[in-house]
């Protein structure tokens, strides 16, 4: 009778164990903190900016014509369309990027790694009411362009194969918030496609596309001979055409809002130029001939040039060149600059830097080696002390329980016979 409650006890006890390890470990797990961009780390300092100037800034004018929206720095940020201070939209760690009006004009859309990773982000005009619309955790997007009902954007979604380089296809999300759809499918592994745009009718996105001949992405190719082309996808027959192409190339399609012109960038004796093509007749022209390189012959994950915008009445165009938001009169070429300055301050986590003395016979990373090390001691520190509490729980149940453990019939069977005792018969 004694030993029949022994072994009732004891395995009450080991029951009691088990759920104990199963369930603090469960816990642990719950508990460990996730990674987020916007963790501030102890070495983080502020940092004060004061700039009248910018590099690759995309940018966008309202639909009623009364405010510029612009990246800088990770930020973006609104001024009012005749030039002045930038107020910020956005002031964290995030990377923000692409700014550009609903056709409503009551919501801003852009590209933010906010998530942890390139996604398509939709918040208010004062910033406010920020809320994902993709949610990718591997393929990166970019480049949002609305559909002229603003329930649909276009991105460029990123893909890589046996080289980090990679290649993008056109892919459209609902605003909403959802799954994408894929627009058009990428040729190969390494030649890049993007910078999608909707023409204003909705039937027609506009994109540009490396189009130089083979599977292999080089650099420094020959501007002369033509290395991107400006293409369309007709959304009802599915049909793709080319629309620009051949020397100089053709970048960044941007259509007028009355759909009858197409303003692009293409090279002129290797100097990027702004062109406005006439869609009905053909006719091309160079309206701005001083803008900063386009990025043709190199890698253009996150566009080719910078966002540029047409003026509601669609008489200008806004883009970025030598550091400033410019406007040019598409009729007379006169260009004139939009002022803009950013003043405030940031927090900036720190950059991580290793000297390395790289005057040696024999080169040995012994950096990396420490950092390795220093890992697996901060890991193994880590997971030491995450099992602890299951430890010292562990230690007090086997400490209350071991006077009924050392008499059971179980432990005594394990202890003198093996596996033996749960043999049949």
């Amino acid at each position: 009778m004694t030993s029949t409650n022994f072994s009732a006890h004891t395995i009450i006890i080991l029951f009691l164990l088990q759920f104990l390890v199963v369930g603090t470990f469960a816990q642990s797990k719950l508990q460990s903190p996730s990674w987020n961009v916007e963790n501030t780390r102890r070495d983080a300092s502020p940092v004060k900016i004061h700039v009248k100037e910018g590099t690759w800034m995309n940018l966008d004018i309202s639909p009623d014509g009364s405010r510029i929206v612009f990246d800088l720095l990770g930020d973006i940020y609104s001024i009012p369309a005749t030039g002045g201070i930038g107020t910020p939209l956005t002031s964290d760690l995030a990377w923000q990027m692409q700014p550009s009006f609903s056709p409503d004009g009551n919501h801003i859309v852009y590209t933010s790694d906010e998530g942890g990773g390139e996604n398509i982000w939709i918040m208010d005009l004062d910033g406010g009411n920020k809320r994902a619309v993709s949610s990718e955790t591997f393929r990166m997007v970019n480049s949002p362009a609305w559909s002229p009902d603003g329930k649909s954007i276009a991105v460029r979604k990123h893909f890589t194969g046996t080289r980090s380089l990679g290649a993008g296809e056109i892919w459209a999300y609902p605003s909403a918030g959802g799954d994408g759809k894929k627009l058009t499918s990428r040729p190969n592994e390494q030649k890049d496609m993007g910078e999608p745009a909707f023409s204003p009718d909705g039937r027609y996105v506009y994109y540009s596309q490396d189009v130089t001949p083979g599977a292999i992405f080089e650099y420094s190719k020959d501007s002369e001979k033509g290395i991107y082309a400006i293409k369309r996808l007709d959304l009802q027959s599915g049909e793709i055409e080319v629309v620009l192409s051949g020397r100089g190339g053709a970048i960044r399609p941007t259509l007028s809002h009355d759909g009858s012109k197409l303003a692009y960038i293409s090279r002129v004796d290797f100097q990027s130029t702004l062109f406005v093509y006439d869609l009905q007749t053909g006719k091309k022209t160079a309206v701005y001939h001083k803008l900063d390189r386009d990025k043709q012959a190199a890698w253009a994950i996150d566009g080719v040039y910078p966002a540029m915008s047409w003026t509601p009445d669609d008489t200008g165009i806004l883009f970025w060149a030598n550091g400033q938001i410019n406007r040019v009169q598409v009729e007379s070429k006169i260009a004139t600059t939009i002022p803009f300055e950013v003043s405030r301050e940031k927090i900036q986590n720190k950059t991580l830097r290793f000297t390395k003395n790289i005057d040696e016979e024999n080169f040995e990373d012994e950096d990396m080696s420490k950092i390795q090390k220093s890992r697996s001691k901060l890991g193994m520190f880590c997971k030491a002390l995450r099992s602890c509490r299951r430890v010292f729980i562990l230690f007090f149940v086997m400490l209350w329980a071991s006077k009924y453990i050392k008499q059971s019939p179980i432990i005594q069977c394990f202890r003198w016979s093996g596996s033996s005792c749960l043999s049949p018969g």
